[in-house]
């Protein structure tokens, strides 16, 4: 900050009582809008919180869009958690967090316009939601809006996401390293967060001199659960021609579908990794799975809230700022699910090693 805070000199100015100056600098809720537009206005022309990116949350009402399951911790536990940073980077504010539940694409924008231009919401976090119309929705509204885990095309919000691109290309690229050449990805789609963790894949073979081929490297799942990824898993491994060889390594969208592949290979007397590595690009919620402990790439998720509301900070002090899109790094978690391969490959005929060169 350019000086100190001089509390009487913007009751001078505004006209409102130090405790009324006082307590809108400090985010409190019992003060009018009026008040609070008043005292900021006079605190931005003193140049008070000019290079102030954290700090005083100034406003008191948040609305949260999300998909239904990002309410539930049984239906998406990753979401879950995202909205639980949220609370947790408001819970020193004096700020109020409600919710409406929407859909990722198609949303209801009757709904959405309701809840925008309701009086209590008074900034407004998308999480998960796709809707490039509820995109453009939110920007006409004129409210502060924070994008979380989205794309932004119309690039006319602030967002936060994990760097999904670059960490599929990390992970796959740490499989490169321990010597496998043939390796098959297990991922759901439906999203194009998730398309971008597969052109980072894709990125990975490039650089390795690899040509990807989606028949050959790409398993595709309608969701994240480990029961449809072992029958996604069972599927490839019985449709492989007799003597082709198996792949040394599975990189799994997720840890649950890191285990329904681990369960696949075991039905089908596979170890892992004595026969199969298994790499996962999520490590929060299955640290063992069937007494494997599972490498992984760790996936920022209860960032997310923090920078969500760091960048809501941003946008309420500078409101004519450029929007940003901060993208956040993982982290690999080395365990046991993933060892070198041994120059062997294995073929899924009679459970047999024969020699081959990688």
């Amino acid at each position: 900050m350019k000086g100190k805070l001089n509390i009487q000199q913007i009751a001078d100015q505004t006209g409102l009582s130090i405790s009324t100056v006082s307590r809108v600098l400090a985010g409190k809720n019992n003060t009018s809008t009026r008040a609070r537009e008043r005292v900021m206005e006079c605190a931005k022309s003193q140049g008070i919180f000019t290079g102030l990116s954290t700090g005083r949350l100034m406003l008191n009402n948040i609305m949260i869009f999300a998909p239904a399951r990002a309410f539930d911790v049984r239906s998406d536990i990753f979401y879950y958690k995202v909205v639980q940073g949220i609370l947790a980077a408001t819970a020193h504010h004096e700020v109020r967090v409600r919710y409406c539940a929407m859909e990722e694409e198609n949303a209801d924008a009757a709904l959405f316009i309701a809840k925008m231009t309701d009086p209590l919401t008074e900034a407004a976090l998308l999480v998960g939601i796709d809707d490039p119309h509820i995109h453009q929705l939110a920007a006409e509204m004129g409210k502060p809006c924070v994008l979380v885990n989205c794309h932004d095309r119309y690039m006319r919000h602030d967002s936060v996401s994990p760097d999904h691109q670059t960490m599929g290309d990390f992970a796959c690229d740490y499989l490169f390293a321990q010597g496998h050449q043939h390796i098959v990805t297990l991922q759901c789609l439906r999203r194009h967060t998730m398309e971008l963790r597969l052109s980072g894949i894709r990125q990975a073979f490039a650089r390795h001199h690899q040509t990807f081929s989606d028949s050959l490297h790409l398993l595709n799942t309608s969701g994240f659960g480990a029961q449809e990824s072992e029958q996604a898993m069972l599927n490839y491994l019985e449709a492989l021609p007799a003597g082709q060889p198996l792949p040394t390594a599975i990189l799994a969208g997720g840890d649950f579908m890191a285990s329904g592949v681990v369960a696949a290979l075991s039905k089908k007397g596979f170890s892992v990794p004595g026969d199969i590595s298994v790499l996962s690009t999520d490590g929060f919620n299955l640290a063992e799975i069937h007494d494997v402990q599972l490498t992984a790439v760790h996936v920022p998720r209860d960032e997310l809230g923090t920078e969500a509301i760091a960048l809501l900070q941003r946008r309420m002090l500078r409101p004519d700022a450029p929007c940003t899109n901060q993208l956040l790094q993982g982290k690999l978690v080395v365990r046991d699910s993933v060892r070198k391969a041994s120059g062997r490959a294995v073929t899924p005929r009679a459970h047999q090693l024969y020699d081959q060169q990688i």
